[in-house]
């Protein structure tokens, strides 16, 4: 971690700091184990977390709760998931850039989000910056980063997973130099892992592979 701004460790991430290998959840399947700490996990361990994201907007949005989980659980964020969307106009970037300092105001007052003026500011501040790029110039950035899966064995425990990558630092630097707020290496990673940049289901998870 590299800054106040970069204390997340997303859903699965070695940030996490538990251990141990997959373990079998009641329908028999094997999962990595932070995927059955919870009922919402289970669902988004299975349908989203490792599986490809494509679209601005919807890495827009991605990045957007991973910088807001930032010093908090992923499962925080994942409850208040729909809350977000109604509340950043389900992250459409061209409408978060147009966000006036009265929705800032609405947002803080907000109760089905987050409410930290720092992270809040950075979202709107961040769509700015993503409005001014080129259509699909956001999804080619992010996905520029993406490791050779040939080069990354898998992960036989969750002490084996990274908090941070040469990819995601070199991300991190990238997205900051364009002007974007809250994306150290760590938050980087996260988006990384959750939009299936990398696949950092354990070796035997059923859903590693699933993509």
């Amino acid at each position: 971690m590299t800054s106040t701004e970069d204390t997340g460790g997303g859903a699965g991430g070695g940030g996490a700091g538990a251990e141990g290998a997959a373990q079998p959840g009641p329908d028999g399947r094997l999962r990595c184990p932070w995927g059955l700490s919870a009922e919402d996990y289970v669902a988004y361990h299975d349908a989203e977390w490792g599986r490809p994201v494509h679209g601005d907007d919807a890495l827009y949005e991605r990045l957007s709760l991973e910088a807001f989980q930032s010093g908090l659980s992923w499962l925080t964020i994942l409850r208040r998931r729909e809350g977000f969307r109604a509340a950043f106009s389900g992250f459409k970037i061209s409408e978060v850039a147009a966000f006036t300092a009265a929705d800032e105001e609405r947002l803080l007052a907000d109760t089905g989000i987050i409410r930290n003026r720092a992270k809040i500011t950075a979202t709107i501040a961040n769509a700015r910056v993503a409005a001014e790029l080129a259509p699909g110039e956001l999804d080619a950035l992010i996905w520029s980063f993406a490791p050779d899966p040939d080069g990354r064995p898998a992960p036989r425990t969750l002490t084996d997973v990274p908090a941070i990558t040469p990819e995601s630092t070199a991300m991190s630097k990238a997205l900051k130099k364009l002007g974007f707020r809250f994306v150290g290496p760590t938050t980087a990673y996260a988006l990384m892992q959750a939009c299936g940049l990398v696949d950092d289901h354990l070796a035997d998870c059923w859903a590693r592979g699933a993509r």
